[in-house]
């Protein structure tokens, strides 16, 4: 894991087929798991995030389509198993029913 802002980019744009620049976070988990990466465009340059465990290692969550949520990203940076998650019912203006 010691690609940087440039090599990550060239990942996303190259790799992904992503275009970097759209405001999107893209988060990069290191072969031994223990080590995110996170970059954004933030309107006139990137911005990169970057936590290394003491100890343990980040979960690889299940992605639906290419994009996991903000809550679970957050979840995941905390070190909370993601499967083991139950979420409370909230009211979904997009689900009817």
């Amino acid at each position: 894991m010691r690609f940087g802002i440039n090599s990550l980019t060239g990942l996303v744009r190259n790799e992904l087929g992503f275009d970097p620049m759209n405001g999107d976070v893209f988060i990069f988990i290191g072969k031994r798991g223990n080590q995110v990466r996170m970059v954004q465009w933030d309107r006139d340059g990137f911005a990169m995030y970057i936590k290394k465990l003491e100890r343990g290692t980040f979960e690889r969550p299940r992605i639906n389509g290419n994009a996991i949520p903000g809550s679970q990203l957050a979840l995941l940076l905390q070190g909370v198993k993601l499967e083991s998650v139950s979420y409370r019912k909230r009211y979904d203006p997009l689900k009817r029913g």
